[in-house]
Order: structure tokens, then C-alpha cells, then sequence
């Protein structure tokens, strides 16, 4: 196989992401574990629970919607039970189990949205004109949209290359 190497322009993007993908995680986790002493991470899940109906969801919808491996999530569910902000509860039939915000865990994220999203307007939003914040979009939802694709084949699940472009 010949590596097929970045050109000037694809060399460029990609250490545009991958300063994005390193710096602005650090930042979010910083501001939030000061704030509010929860993770980036545990604070997404919070919020995604929280914009459900009844602040529930199955398990394996919240780790999709999460963009988590159900192992991680479960880690995570485990750590916000310990805290008070969620919990686990069976579900009837053959639907598995569902992660239930608290009430807790609602005033948490209620509590900590204003510091969070002033933190990620200064970082991400206010250096950018209309016009740029909606091609950022645009181009973040192409690439999730690749990546998701791409990662959900048999052949790159367990990190074989993508030949196809």
C-alpha cells in the first residue's frame, strides 16, 4: 500500500482540527469541573438527558446521541448515580434500561448552562460572522456524517484504512 500523503492545503486543515480536537476539550472540561464539578463529557449526557421527554432514554440511544461507546456511557451513568445527577431504571418489556436525569441532575445542567455556553461563544463563536459559524456547521455536520459512516463499516470498524476517498 502507498501512503498517499496530505497535501499543503488538507496539511493545514488537518492541524487546524487536531489543534481544535486537543485545546478546546481541556478548555470546556477546566471551566465546567471549576464551575459546576462535572467533565465535559458528564455534563453532554446531562444535557442530552435533559432535552428528552420525561429526561429519559435508553441506554443505547443516549450512548448514540452521546457519541459514546455503551461502555463508556455506563461508566459515566455510574459516576453521575454516585452523584445524585442520574440513575438506571429497567424498563418494562424487552427494551433493556434507561438513564433517567434526576432532579438533581436537571439543576445541575440548569445551573451550569450559562457559564458553559458563554465559555464556548467566547472560544468558538464570537471570533466568527454569521456566514462562518453556518459553513462551520455545514462542514461539521459533513465530516460527523462521514466519520459516523465510515466507522460503521465491518472493514474500518476495527481500524481498517478507508479506501475509497
Amino acid at each position: 500500500m502507498v501512503t498517499k500523503w496530505l497535501d499543503p492545503v488538507e496539511q493545514r486543515a488537518w492541524r487546524a482540527i487536531v489543534a481544535l480536537m486537543t485545546r478546546l476539550p481541556g478548555a470546556l472540561d477546566t471551566q465546567l469541573q471549576r464551575e459546576s464539578g462535572v467533565t465535559h463529557f458528564e455534563y453532554w449526557v446531562l444535557t442530552l438527558l435533559s432535552e428528552e421527554p420525561g429526561h429519559r432514554l435508553q441506554m443505547s440511544d443516549l450512548a448514540h446521541k452521546a457519541n459514546a461507546s455503551l461502555s463508556r456511557l455506563s461508566h459515566v451513568i455510574s459516576k453521575l448515580e454516585r452523584m445524585g445527577l442520574a440513575e438506571r431504571v429497567a424498563t418494562q418489556g424487552r427494551r433493556g434500561v434507561h438513564a433517567v436525569l434526576t432532579d438533581n441532575g436537571y439543576l445541575k445542567v440548569v445551573e451550569s448552562a450559562p457559564g458553559y455556553l458563554d465559555t464556548v461563544r467566547r472560544l468558538v463563536f464570537d471570533g466568527l460572522a454569521a456566514d462562518e459559524t453556518a459553513r462551520l456547521a455545514d462542514l461539521s455536520e459533513l465530516l460527523s456524517t462521514r466519520l459516523t459512516e465510515v466507522l460503521s463499516r465491518p472493514d474500518t470498524a476495527a481500524g481498517a484504512t478507508d479506501d475509497d476517498g
